[in-house]
């Protein structure tokens, strides 16, 4: 059975968010946590608490061992952008795009 978990609207681009999905796919559960704690990116802290939600997920309905799970899937989609104006020399004005993304984990059993 597949546990899910997702956080939305993420403040994070997805690009930037990929670079530490990537680690840890496929990974069993317990390993990817502590790869995650250590790893010194924004993303790391957001992915954490989504594989730890999709683990109280699989802990709580089923009673499942944390030893046997890992992550079966793992996407970061993109969000809506924020626009915004950032001022310039000269009486211009350039745009600032505050990107999200839409992080998903799902655990299943071995």
């Amino acid at each position: 059975m597949e546990w899910v978990s997702t956080h939305k609207y993420a403040r994070i681009s997805a690009r930037k968010a990929r670079l530490v999905a990537d680690l840890v796919r496929g990974m069993p559960v317990s390993k990817a946590m502590s790869l995650l704690r250590f790893t010194p990116k924004k993303g790391a802290e957001l992915i954490l608490k989504v594989v730890q939600s999709a683990l109280g997920n699989a802990t709580q309905s089923r009673g499942v061992d944390e030893e046997s799970l890992y992550i079966s899937r793992i996407m970061i989609d993109e969000g809506p952008t924020a626009k915004r104006w950032i001022p310039r020399a000269m009486g211009r004005a350039t745009r600032v795009r505050k990107r999200t993304s839409h992080i998903v984990v799902a655990v299943s059993e071995e």
